[in-house]
């Protein structure tokens, strides 16, 4: 078969990664399952245009990976991610796939690729997105016309999505936060994470939460979704206002995406909701949880409901209880859903 590159633009999610997956719908002859690649993108300097880039090929015939680009140096990190999905997928098939032996330039249009797809494989495209990427793949959705979605994509699955954004955000801004692990000192990389574009782009909006919610308490101070410019003046980051400003309306999240959604997402999972300072910015706090999946609060998650209402396209939520965030990956439903979605019942 013939080059299907993947590519994708990204950051971190503050205490996640992301990834998209560009995947050829089963409208190929019977009995081929659809092949696919996948592409993993993670910020080697948080931010654009700084970032490394993962790509993987599915062999299906091998049962194994079939090519690792050998211009990244985070092969062994990001295999066992991918493990659990090319086994449920491709268990069984009896064709493979390949990539081109030059690596995907990183300017290539992402609707350059999909339509090269499509014509690869004479069928529209199942884009799947975890994290951030997925705001990534609905910026990209709402500027495409309807009647190009209608002819190159057959659906969108969206894992652990942050729609509405994440209160975890705030403290990432504020004194860092090192993902519980205990040798990186959170404020010796909150210069890094603060960096980074798009963290500010996930604070939380206003069309998910209450402009009365308190996200940060201090003795003196309560920070609501209103008070952002005080909040970035308090901890001494005023370009982080800046940023949010240029981020805040990439995404109309109000306007549907115009593709078939099928939205999965973590619940049971304590996350952090609000945080109490005794002394802003520079210790840490502590942190009230709620519901999700540990890093995207469920009602940022549930956001997807919304679009049920405002597109003809179906809009399917399947709720993963249990599941982390990065967990969620090789979450056994996960792996059905997705196999339900790209080779039918």
């Amino acid at each position: 078969m013939g080059l299907c590159p993947c590519p994708c633009r990204a950051a971190l999610l503050p205490g996640g990664l992301l990834f998209l997956l560009l995947l050829a719908d089963p409208a190929l002859p019977a009995g081929r399952p659809p092949p696919v690649v996948l592409g993993l993108c993670t910020t080697e300097h948080p931010g654009p245009p700084s970032f490394l880039m993962v790509w993987m090929c599915m062999s299906p015939a091998l049962g194994r990976p079939s090519h690792w680009s050998s211009w990244t140096p985070a092969k062994a990190v990001w295999a066992p991610i991918f493990t659990p999905w090319w086994k449920a997928l491709w268990a069984g098939a009896t064709h493979g796939v390949r990539m081109s032996r030059e690596p995907p330039t990183t300017g290539a249009e992402p609707q350059e690729m999909i339509e090269a797809m499509y014509q690869l494989y004479g069928g529209p495209v199942v884009l799947v997105a975890h994290s951030m990427g997925n705001m990534y793949t609905l910026y990209f959705l709402q500027r495409q016309p309807q009647a190009w979605k209608d002819k190159y994509i057959r659906a969108f699955v969206a894992l652990g999505a942050p729609w509405g954004g994440v209160a975890k955000t705030l403290r990432v801004l504020a004194s860092g936060d090192n993902n519980r692990i205990p040798v990186i000192s959170p404020l010796k990389i909150r210069e890094q994470q603060r960096s980074a574009v798009s963290t500010s782009w996930l604070l939380p909006y206003n069309y998910t939460w209450s402009p009365e919610k308190v996200f940060v308490r201090t003795p003196t101070t309560n920070y609501t979704l209103r008070d952002y410019h005080q909040f970035f003046q308090d901890i001494g980051f005023e370009d982080g206002w800046l940023m949010r400003q240029d981020t805040e309306g990439l995404v109309e999240t109000m306007v549907p995406p115009g593709v078939q959604m099928h939205c999965l997402y973590g619940t049971g999972v304590p996350t952090p909701d609000s945080f109490y300072y005794e002394s802003l910015p520079d210790r840490d706090p502590k942190i009230y949880f709620g519901d999700g999946d540990g890093t995207v609060n469920l009602q940022s998650a549930l956001h997807c409901q919304t679009w049920r209402n405002h597109q003809e396209q179906e809009v399917s939520l399947q709720a993963l209880p249990g599941s982390e965030h990065i967990e969620m990956l090789a979450n056994a439903t996960t792996l059905a859903y997705l196999k339900r979605v790209l080779l039918g019942p």
